[in-house]
């Protein structure tokens, strides 16, 4: 299994990434402040109006290195790729699948059914660990719903009507997140899910945290030789990572929601850590991006045991081991995609 190496965050503006022989430059204005060997780093992540080198842009591509840019919210903008991984006759059959709505309802199914499994799970520790702050009856009966509608996205027959099970299961889930959140009450309060741009604390933090691991899925997908731009849930666009965001289903619970609900409820995150622009969104400072990357490459780094491959890996090789699994089904290896289905 590859081993996680470290991912280099730039959040100041005022950075400007260069090369020099196989260390990253970091200058600030004009000025060296930091050189990264290489060799340490698997990706680079640059939020503002950052820049970087053409040296650096091919090295990061020739070594293997990705090299994402993200606006201050998180949101993608572009990702400079290197040579494209895997054989084409791995792709091809990709597309075959993409292009059989049978066959690529199948990875998706499944892809759905583990994101409402894994929100079911999250749910039923909350429910275990903080009986008392909550409405038990309440979170019974969604949990019942959401069991439901797991049952249903197994056998449903087409991927319209899986669609309308995922968005019907993310509203009962949506419906009680703000139930699981103990502190900090006056400055994150969740009353709906929100984005484009998120509107409150709870919603930027959340957009935040799909972005990353919607990248992390992307880099995963692309280093086992697969085309993140080819959707199995998710239709094609230009410029969209459809895939990608069919894979991040599965994590959004367990690696993206329960990492938000931590910072806020062990106070790792303040309200003094977002801003509130004119048009009514919300986005986090400065200081409050340096803390939830910080936080985010140490749960990154914590091992869990894949309950599919039974072998202990970091959670940030999750989409990893998920693109990877993906690959050996379409190769054939395998009968079926096992989504990542966890117990929390």
């Amino acid at each position: 299994m590859k081993r996680i190496l470290n991912t280099l965050y730039i959040t100041n503006p005022d950075i400007y990434l260069s090369l020099d022989g196989e260390n990253v430059i970091i200058s600030e204005n004009r000025e060296v402040i930091n050189r990264i060997p290489l060799h340490n780093l698997q990706e680079i992540v640059s939020f503002g109006q950052n820049g970087a080198t053409p040296a650096l842009m091919g090295k990061c591509a020739s070594e293997g290195i990705s090299l994402t840019f993200m606006d201050r919210n998180g949101r993608f903008l572009c990702r400079m790729q290197g040579e494209i991984n895997g054989n084409v006759l791995l792709r091809r059959q990709q597309y075959r699948i993409a292009d059989n709505s049978e066959d690529s309802l199948k990875i998706a199914r499944n892809m759905i059914a583990g994101k409402i499994y894994n929100s079911i799970g999250l749910m039923n520790r909350t429910a275990r660990d903080h009986e008392l702050r909550i409405d038990s009856k309440q979170f019974s009966d969604k949990t019942d719903m959401l069991c439901n509608s797991l049952k249903n996205c197994v056998t449903v027959a087409g991927k319209d009507s899986l669609r309308g099970i995922e968005g019907e299961a993310a509203s009962v889930y949506f419906s009680v997140f703000d139930d699981m959140i103990f502190q900090q009450k006056d400055d994150f309060v969740f009353s709906g899910r929100n984005k484009r741009p998120p509107k409150d604390n709870v919603n930027a933090l959340l957009s935040f945290s799909y972005s990353l691991a919607a990248n992390m899925c992307c880099s995963a997908l692309e280093a086992v030789g697969l085309d993140p731009y080819v959707g199995v849930m998710h239709t094609d666009r230009p410029g969209r990572c459809s895939l990608a965001l069919d894979l991040v289903e599965e994590f959004r619970a367990v690696m993206c929601d329960r990492f938000v609900l931590t910072l806020i409820n062990k106070k790792m995150v303040t309200g003094k850590d977002f801003e509130k622009r004119e048009n009514g969104s919300v986005i986090m400072s400065d200081n409050g991006r340096r803390t939830f990357l910080t936080a985010w490459q140490e749960r990154k780094k914590k091992e869990i045991r894949h309950p599919f491959l039974d072998e202990k890996i970091e959670w940030g090789m999750l989409p990893y081991s998920q693109a990877l699994l993906l690959a050996r089904y379409i190769r054939g290896d395998i009968d079926s995609y096992p989504a990542f289905m966890w117990r929390c």
